[in-house]
């Protein structure tokens, strides 16, 4: 068991909240429980998890897209009224890390996807609203795109979209989990030969063809599932605490 505070001040200072303009309110979201003795996990706060998080008594549930963003503003009615009455209710507390949980090189989403197609020497790669949130990478050895696809496949539970317009040995490498496909274009003038990314946009496909560059989306949900579940894991190393992911497929 460990204390709400410090295990959001460790989170915060881990993957360097203030660090990053993001649209996301990153950190504690909701207050519950003061103790902390069991985490859930999950990519989106949509009322199913909480629903379940609750159910399973979590103390604390941690997501990649929480509920409260910069700039929006909701009406306290509908499903958003009863996300928070559940959390009140329960005395769950939710925290949400976004934009943070994409980039950190160590436990982010993309450092997964790279580790699943086996890159070495990472960097950071890939501009977003002028920072850097993904990472590149080169292969010891080359794969080919469908052999590519299909690690992401097996290791993720996704069905991966695959445009192979690029080479067929593919050796550096670049992911920007989630709806990054309008940074396809930086993958071509960083001289990559396989983007990775989550959703697909209507230009992908001949945008691939056009810049021979060999083009993957495995899913919005799937490709941001790998960062929450390594936050937890330290979570557990740290504190002591138990974790569980609560996994609500999402094909997009």
């Amino acid at each position: 068991m460990a204390g709400l505070g410090r295990i959001i001040d460790f989170a915060n200072d881990k993957l360097r909240s203030g660090s990053f303009r993001d649209a996301s309110l990153n950190g504690l979201q909701t207050e519950g429980r003061p103790e902390v003795r069991r985490i859930a996990l999950g990519v989106s706060a949509s009322l199913e998890f909480l629903r379940r998080a609750a159910a399973a008594r979590a103390d604390l549930a941690i997501v990649h897209h929480g509920l409260f963003w910069k700039g929006h503003l909701e009406a306290v009615k509908g499903p958003f009224k009863k996300k928070l009455a559940l959390l009140l209710d329960s005395g769950m507390s939710l925290a949400a890390w976004h934009l943070p949980l994409d980039a950190h090189p160590v436990i982010g989403n993309n450092a997964a996807l790279l580790r699943i197609l086996g890159a070495k020497g990472t960097r950071p790669f890939g501009e977003y609203d002028g920072q850097t949130i993904g990472l590149s990478g080169a292969l010891p050895r080359p794969l080919s795109p469908e052999k590519a696809a299909s690690l992401l496949a097996a290791a993720l539970g996704a069905k991966p979209l695959l445009f192979p317009y690029g080479p067929r040995k593919i050796r550096r490498v670049g992911a920007v989990s989630g709806g990054a496909a309008r940074l396809f274009g930086q993958a071509a003038a960083a001289g990559l030969d396989l983007f990775v990314t989550g959703e697909a946009g209507e230009p992908s496909q001949e945008g691939a063809r056009e810049l021979g560059v060999n083009f993957i989306s495995a899913g919005h949900y799937n490709t941001e599932k790998e960062g929450v579940k390594a936050l937890g894991r330290l979570l557990e190393r740290r504190f002591r605490v138990g974790t569980f992911f609560v996994d609500v497929p999402n094909p997009v």
